[in-house]
């Protein structure tokens, strides 16, 4: 579904809150540089490479959600962004240094696995 936007350009449900567009939060990018599964954890570490006043709005969000350990999904969902634009931003976090991940360990291909993930995520 899309609406027109207050300057005339279609919007999609996947514009987020802002009515950005997911290619403009990543620059265009669409891999992200560390390989993240929607089951891994992330969490800030409190020190980075990059002063926090430099992050995008986007960054900063994404790394507000990490202070307490989440999962790629979880954060996706609150930012309202598709999980490969999640897994961009998370992915530049991790490089800086701002944020750690851990992957899981288990086959996140389950299907009793994804449906439980899936049953945590509607209930956000």
């Amino acid at each position: 579904m899309s609406t027109t936007g207050p300057d005339g350009h279609q919007e999609s449900e996947l514009d987020g809150d802002f009515g950005v567009r997911p290619y403009t939060v990543t620059n265009g990018r669409t891999k992200p540089s560390t390989p993240l599964d929607l089951v891994s954890l992330v969490r800030a570490t409190g020190k980075s490479k990059v002063p926090p006043e430099r992050l995008g709005l986007e960054h900063a969000q994404a790394l507000q959600l990490c202070a307490a350990t989440t999962s790629v999904a979880e954060v996706a969902a609150h930012l309202r962004q598709p999980v490969v634009v999640t897994k961009v931003l998370l992915s530049d976090l991790i490089e800086s240094g701002a944020v750690t991940a851990r992957f899981p360990t288990f086959d996140s291909t389950d299907p009793s696995r994804l449906e439980a993930l899936l049953d945590g995520l509607r209930r956000l």
